[in-house]
């Protein structure tokens, strides 16, 4: 890595960010080919895969947290200018756009199971013997949870544009405990309907489009959990500045992104094809 010196020198010639060698693009894709070798290895019950999955997994784990960790001495140090940050802010729009279109797979299953149901085989929505999860008890306190989330983040931002990183750290922490809250709630929800009700990944595409849909997006919610706790510590160590915080802002959009697709999944899963009711008979 460059010193500080060196880093105003680089700027005075150009905008650019050019990166010092880095081990982490090797290490990072060794350890992808290690943890899906290993998932397929431990799948079909082939030598040690539950040792090399968790062996590729680590490797997954330590390139994030080295690769993440020279972006955030890069920011330091003075190399994110103003075109390298739309740059990043770039990317991170395009990666949300992805992720939008990862969700609308889950979406477009749970309309076509509801709307246009096969007509070769019986399907009862939802399957016989299975009750859908209560729209207005843990889904609407989860939604009223991520709504104030979405507060507080933004709350964060502003304190951050007033340079007052002390009260962002607060706005933070708050919100980062809502992201736990809703995790532990949607975690109990699942253990009511899958141990006391039996409604499984199993009950047909009622029950693999729920899960499928809703657990991805607790996923994304512990991911987005984890984002923010590493922006709640920079901002605790004064790191972010009115004219620098891209990290923030990505973790934010991320953040903003997560509670716009639960919005969806409460009205269209939980509330709206929760309250369908229909059988359909098989054509002879």
């Amino acid at each position: 890595m460059a010193s500080g010196a060196e880093a105003a020198a680089h700027q005075q010639e150009h905008p650019y960010h050019l990166v010092e060698p880095s081990p982490w693009p090797i290490t990072g894709s060794f350890a992808a080919l290690l943890l899906t070798g290993g998932a397929v290895m431990w799948m079909h019950e082939i030598g040690p895969g539950k040792w090399i999955t968790l062996l590729g997994l680590l490797g997954v784990l330590v390139t994030m947290w080295g690769w993440w960790r020279d972006v955030i001495h890069e920011a330091r140090e003075g190399y994110h200018t103003e075109v390298v940050a739309r740059g990043l802010r770039l990317g991170m729009a395009l990666f949300i756009t992805s992720e939008v279109l990862f969700f609308a797979a889950f979406f477009w299953a749970f309309f076509w199971g509801a709307l246009v149901p096969p007509e070769l085989v019986a399907v009862s929505w939802p399957p016989e013997g299975v009750e859908p999860i209560p729209t207005w008890e843990i889904p609407f306190l989860n939604t009223l949870i991520l709504l104030t989330s979405g507060a507080t983040v933004t709350w964060a931002h502003h304190a951050i544009k007033q340079n007052d990183n002390q009260t962002a750290f607060k706005a933070l922490l708050l919100t980062v405990l809502l992201g736990l809250t809703f995790t532990f709630l949607q975690g109990y929800e699942y253990y009511q309907a899958i141990v006391h009700e039996g409604f499984t990944l199993q009950d047909g595409i009622f029950g693999s489009a729920f899960y499928m849909a809703t657990g991805f997006h607790g996923f994304h919610v512990q991911v987005g959990t984890i984002f923010l706790i590493v922006c709640m510590i920079r901002a605790w160590k004064g790191d972010f500045t009115p004219e620098r915080h891209v990290g923030f802002e990505a973790a934010a959009w991320y953040w903003h992104f997560v509670d716009a697709v639960w919005l969806f999944l409460f009205t269209f899963v939980y509330w709206w094809g929760g309250s369908l009711e229909f059988t359909v008979t098989p054509v002879q």
